[in-house]
């Protein structure tokens, strides 16, 4: 059973009451992270596997629009920052089958379906301890952080005016109120790069509207076993789960049987243009609700399904103008993005009695080892939930 909407319904003049500045520059900041960084994951991902520029171009279009449109959606009945994208570990897992198999992601979209509709999965993501939860986070945000340091080091004239800009607007809250932090990052860096003349239009390329080519998912045993069912584990338990860990650290209450059944459904539709399926994604959530009101911050996600749409149908244009700045642009504007979610993730997972399973969590994950083509995120979640059953209990009297 899915969660009722939120009650009055959203109309346009409170999103236009509710919208501010803070919510307007964290809905670009959460559409940035998720048109650079992840759009050339998919592009290498795809290249590799043999795929066409024109299915290349139909998967950023589906990844896109079609996630943008369930995007504003569940944001306006929800009223909750509910940003949906696609899984970057599934694009991942997808890469190497390419080859031999076909987009089989509509199976996965009917499994989580049917696991929204029978509200399975808010039982079992309530059995895990927030700690061990906001660990497995924690590991996977880490990442950001430490490319951050590296882009500092390795190009630091691109790198440190955007961390300075970033500080110094943080350090003064009067003109951190008029210009967010990040803002100002992004246009320190934007301009940096102009004066160091490495922006690099010949990757931009001409086409610039996506053309979406039809793909007929085909089913087989040899799918289900090497593809679905552990797209299903990536999508429900790490990639959603760390999407309504964000929130609830935030103070949502995000509607999890509406999510997973959103997942699945919208999945179906984006595997007919070759997409892999779609999510509740982790690290677009946590910058739109990194600030502001938690009330407003759904017209957050507002901005970045609107956005998102724009993006997918001019996707060609979008993604080689992105691409065309040096890797540290993107690399330090993520990680100042993640700064203060890695600090929420650390803070909750380490304050607790599951302290001992939150660290297992955390070096499963981060170490990074997939294990029955499934992604170390979930083994560490398995790994930390079983210390803290064996050791962390309460005692018995």
């Amino acid at each position: 059973m899915t969660e009722p909407f939120a009650r009055p319904l959203t109309t346009p003049s409170r999103v236009a009451r509710d919208v501010g500045i803070v919510h307007l520059a964290n809905g670009l900041m959460g559409f940035i992270f998720a048109a650079t960084g992840p759009v050339a994951v998919v592009l290498s991902v795809g290249s590799r596997g043999g795929l066409s520029q024109a299915e290349l171009a139909s998967w950023v279009f589906g990844a896109f629009f079609i996630n943008g449109l369930l995007t504003l959606l569940a944001c306006w009945l929800y009223r909750t920052p509910l940003a949906f994208f696609w899984t970057i570990p599934g694009t991942v897992l997808v890469g190497p089958a390419l080859g031999h198999l076909r987009f089989d992601e509509v199976a996965t979209g009917v499994l989580m379906a049917v696991l929204g509709a029978s509200g399975w999965v808010r039982r079992a993501m309530g059995a895990v301890p927030m700690p061990i939860v906001m660990a497995m986070v924690a590991g996977v945000f880490l990442r950001f952080g430490t490319d951050l340091i590296r882009s500092v080091h390795q190009d630091g004239a691109i790198a440190l005016p955007m961390v300075v800009a970033f500080l110094a607007l943080s350090a003064w809250p009067a003109a951190g109120r008029r210009m967010p932090p990040l803002i100002g990052a992004l246009l320190v860096g934007a301009l940096a790069v102009a004066v160091s003349g490495r922006f690099d239009p010949g990757a931009m390329g001409a086409t610039v509207l996506a053309q979406p080519v039809l793909q007929m998912p085909a089913l087989s045993w040899q799918a289900m076993v090497e593809l679905v069912v552990p797209l299903a584990i990536t999508v429900l338990v790490v990639q959603n789960g760390q999407g309504v860990a964000v929130l609830k650290a935030a103070g949502h209450d995000p509607p999890v049987n509406a999510v997973t059944m959103a997942c699945g459904g919208w999945s179906i539709a984006a595997a007919f243009t070759g997409t892999v399926c779609t999510c509740l994604t982790g690290p677009t959530n946590a910058i739109l609700s990194s600030s502001g009101e938690p009330t407003r911050q759904y017209t957050a996600g507002l901005v970045v399904g609107a956005l998102a749409m724009v993006f997918g149908l001019f996707s060609p244009l979008f993604t080689g103008a992105m691409l065309a700045t040096p890797p540290a642009f993107i690399a330090t504007l993520a990680g100042l993005a993640m700064l203060r979610v890695l600090q929420t993730a650390f803070g909750t997972a380490f304050e607790g009695r599951f302290a001992l399973g939150a660290l297992v969590t955390f070096l499963v994950t981060v170490a990074d080892i997939a294990v029955l083509s499934v992604g170390a995120a979930f083994w560490g979640l398995l790994a930390g939930f079983a210390v803290s059953w064996l050791l962390e209990r309460p005692a018995r009297t």
